[in-house]
């Protein structure tokens, strides 16, 4: 970390002399050198400082990222294939240079295959084009990340998001992927039968490789019928304790909730200044329940009375899609909000996960620990599947700030895999968090997964410096 800023030396590798020439003969205006375009694609929404890869190839088809793979494969050339470029943790970044691949120009919706509630997209596409284009369908696609990122990048991180307590992640939504290797076969991980005992289970392994195994070329997903019915509701809590463990005990009671998300004071309170509410200034829970109205009201009455048992209080139900809507966009809207709270600053987000009878504990220590951090904070989560984020909010010129920022993003994993957590429930791995995985899984699985790379990418050309340390 530099005195301002997370920085990363980039180690370039020695290009071919006819690199640009042979790139531009295949690609024509697809192939950039512009300095614009490489500052673009030499960034994401991390903390960390630009690196720019030496061109970008914006990809067209399965055969553009074939041809790419075989000639980089050739030539020892790193190749980054990017989406929508909103990753948290400097997945994107090209630290040994090389060719950053722009996928968001592969955006078609190949098929919608409603009987099966499945959809195949090329990975440009984004969940809220997909949402667009199924929206007489009567189905939807639920991985939420926030962002209207790409679903390439969503496999990637494994993303998940405000709907992840119900219908899950990508990882439990991704049916089948088609995968360019890093030699430029291309392989099927799967088919679309909703189960399977044949063989090994290859989707997953590359949904939440961030690039370093394949670069995916197509996805099918899961898709759910769109509710009959939605509510969502506000309650107040006194504490963050007792905001969480009622969370705890309505899932461990079983209910059904679409989403659930924590708000701590400081977030209300951005939230109330950015999107122009008047939620009261307290710890909260935003919660929503989808499905037939009947059953609905007995969760309602449920959820009241675990509410009422923690203290809760001004429980207020918003019925109907429109109210509904309001509040999540709201929510979605949280990291602009926090913002404002600091203009000028440099937002710095960490999230982890840690079992859901742990949560409680970990958010409080977090809390605790951030009283005395010398910048403004908040913090949110996706509670229900124990899952929560921390955003620091820097003076981007105080090194004194940026110190205590990764100081406290250490104690806040370390805190979460000592109570049988993860380093990371949503962001992914990238730079900022391979450290961690030694600690959170050893040596020996470590060396695993060094031992699949390995394997599947001999050269070391797809995405390198990622993940692994």
């Amino acid at each position: 970390m530099g005195t301002t800023s997370y920085t990363v030396e980039k180690i370039p590798r020695p290009l071919p002399d006819d690199f640009l020439d042979v790139l531009r003969a295949q690609f024509g205006t697809a192939c950039s050198t512009n300095a614009s375009v490489l500052q673009l694609h030499g960034a994401d929404e991390s903390p960390y400082t630009p690196i720019e890869p030496d061109a970008v190839i914006f990809a067209r088809s399965v055969d553009d990222v074939v041809w790419l793979a075989k000639y980089c494969h050739q030539h020892h050339i790193p190749l980054i294939a990017r989406g929508a470029g909103s990753s948290l943790e400097g997945q994107l970044l090209p630290v040994e240079g090389g060719i950053s691949l722009d996928m968001m120009g592969m955006n078609r919706i190949l098929k919608i295959h409603a009987d099966d509630m499945q959809a195949t997209v090329e990975p440009g596409v984004t969940r809220e084009a997909l949402n667009a284009q199924l929206h007489d369908t009567g189905l939807f696609f639920p991985v939420d990340p926030g962002a209207d990122a790409s679903f390439g990048g969503m496999v990637a991180t494994r993303a998940s998001g405000t709907n992840a307590v119900r219908y899950g992640t990508m990882r439990e939504n991704v049916v089948n992927l088609k995968v360019v290797l890093a030699d430029g076969r291309v392989i099927n991980t799967g088919h679309r039968a909703r189960k399977s005992s044949a063989g090994y289970d290859l989707t997953r392994l590359f949904v939440g490789s961030e690039g370093t195994l394949g670069i995916v070329v197509e996805v099918t997903v899961r898709l759910y019928p769109r509710p009959e019915e939605q509510m969502s509701a506000i309650c107040n809590f006194d504490t963050i304790d007792d905001a969480v463990r009622t969370v705890i005990d309505i899932v461990q009671m079983g209910i059904p909730m679409s989403r659930v998300e924590l708000m701590d004071v400081n977030t209300v309170r951005a939230v109330n200044q950015y999107s122009h509410l008047d939620m009261r200034v307290s710890p909260l829970l935003l919660m929503e329940f989808a499905g037939d109205p009947a059953v609905l009201q007995k969760q309602v009455a449920t959820v009241q009375e675990i509410t009422q048992a923690h203290h809760g209080q001004d429980f207020d139900w918003a019925q109907g899609a429109e109210n509904s809507d309001r509040l999540w966009e709201a929510r979605h809207k949280v990291y602009f909000a926090a913002i404002q709270l600091r203009p000028g600053c440099r937002s710095i987000s960490t999230d982890v996960c840690v079992p859901i009878s742990r949560l409680a504990d970990c958010i409080n220590d977090t809390a605790a620990d951030l009283e005395s951090a010398p910048f403004p904070y908040i913090i949110v989560g996706h509670v229900g599947d124990g899952n929560f984020h921390v955003q620091m909010l820097l003076n981007h010129d105080d090194p004194t700030e940026w110190a205590a920022c990764e100081q406290i993003n250490q104690r806040v994993v370390e805190r979460a895999i000592s109570m049988g957590g993860t380093c990371t429930g949503e962001h992914g791995v990238g730079l900022h968090k391979r450290d961690f995985l030694l600690m959170e899984y050893g040596a020996e699985t470590l060396q695993l997964m060094n031992e699949i790379k390995a394997v599947l990418d001999s050269r070391n050309i797809l995405n390198p410096g990622k993940i692994l340390p």
